[in-house]
C-alpha cells in the first residue's frame, strides 16, 4: 500500500515559508545574530547608505577635499543656510554624510560638542582619529543594546592635526572606521572607487584632487549637467601656515565641473577609438 500522505516531505513552498519565518525572527532584533552570524539591521542600515547620493573624499599633499551630490535641489532653497552633504566640525575638521539626514544631524552635533569639549579642556584641537573613535563608539553601542536601531548614516571625516597631518576617515553604521587616501560612499560607489584607484597617486596636489573629484562625480551622477545646484565641495587646507576649512563657492564649483566635462568627453572618445581600431591583417 502507498505510504500515508502525512509522511511525505514538505513541499518546497512550505520550506520556503519556514525559512522566511526564521529570517524574520532575526530581522527585527538589532542585537540578535542570525544563524549565519549576521546582524540584519546593521546590514539594512548599510543598504540605506548605498542608495544615498554620491559622496567622495580625496587626500591630497596639501589638503583634503570632500564632495557630495545633493538629492534635494530647488531654486527656492537658501543655499547659504541649507547644507545636505557637508558639515563643518571645527576650524580644522569637517565631514560628508551619506544616508538618513536626521540621523546624521544628531551625530554631527555630537561630533561638534566633543571637539569643543576637547578644546576647552586641553586648549588645542582634538586629534582627528580620536574624534572619529568617539563617534564610532556611540554608533557601535546602538548595535549592541536592545530597543535601539543602528544609525543609518556613514561619514567621511576630513581634517588635520599636528601628529599625522591631513587625514581622511570613513565610518559605517556598525561602528567600524578606517583611514583612506581616497574613498567613496553612496550610489555607484564601486565605479567611483575604481576610477580613484586608477588615478590617485602619492603627492597629489589639491587642485588635481579637485579635478579628480569632478571627474568621478561626472561618471557616477545620474545627470547630464552636474553643477553647483546639485553639488557641494569643501576643502581643509593650509594657508600661510594656518589650517582652515572652506566651502567652494558656486562659481568655483561650476567652473570645476565645466572644465572637467570636456576632458572626460575626450578620454571617453579616445577609449572608444582605441577599442574600435581595426585589427592588422
Amino acid at each position: 500500500s502507498s505510504s500515508p500522505r502525512s509522511s511525505s516531505p514538505p513541499l518546497p513552498r512550505t520550506r520556503l515559508r519556514a525559512v522566511h519565518a526564521m529570517a524574520r525572527r532575526y530581522d527585527s532584533r538589532t542585537t540578535t545574530f542570525s544563524p549565519e552570524g549576521r546582524l540584519y539591521q546593521v546590514e539594512y542600515a548599510m543598504e540605506a547608505i548605498n542608495m544615498a547620493g554620491s559622496t567622495i573624499g580625496i587626500l591630497a599633499e596639501d589638503g583634503v577635499i570632500l564632495a557630495g551630490e545633493k538629492k534635494t535641489t530647488s531654486k527656492l532653497l537658501d543655499q547659504a543656510k541649507q547644507h545636505e552633504k557637508l558639515f563643518q566640525i571645527d576650524t580644522s575638521m569637517f565631514c560628508a554624510v551619506a544616508g538618513i539626514s536626521s540621523d546624521a544631524n544628531i551625530l554631527i552635533n555630537k561630533l561638534r560638542l566633543t571637539a569643543q569639549q576637547h578644546v576647552y579642556t586641553y586648549h588645542e584641537s582634538m586629534p582627528v582619529e580620536q574624534l572619529v573613535t568617539s563617534i564610532c563608539d556611540l554608533k557601535q553601542g546602538y548595535t549592541q543594546f536592545g530597543g535601539l536601531r543602528p544609525f543609518g548614516v556613514s561619514f567621511l571625516v576630513a581634517g588635520y592635526d599636528k601628529a599625522h597631518g591631513f587625514q581622511l576617515y570613513h565610518t559605517d553604521p556598525s561602528g567600524n572606521f578606517s583611514g583612506w587616501k581616497a574613498y567613496a560612499i553612496g550610489i555607484n560607489n564601486n565605479t567611483a572607487q575604481q576610477i580613484m584607484r586608477q588615478d590617485w597617486k602619492e603627492g597629489l596636489p589639491l587642485q588635481d584632487a579637485l579635478e579628480l573629484a569632478a571627474k568621478v562625480l561626472i561618471k557616477t551622477m545620474d545627470t547630464a549637467n552636474p553643477n553647483a545646484e546639485k553639488l557641494e565641495f569643501g576643502v581643509v587646507e593650509k594657508v600661510d601656515g594656518q589650517v582652515r576649512f572652506r566651502m567652494l563657492k558656486d562659481t568655483e564649483v561650476n567652473k570645476l565641473m565645466a572644465d572637467a566635462a570636456p576632458k572626460e568627453a575626450e578620454e571617453g572618445g579616445a577609449a572608444a577609438g582605441s577599442g574600435s581600431a581595426p585589427a592588422a591583417s
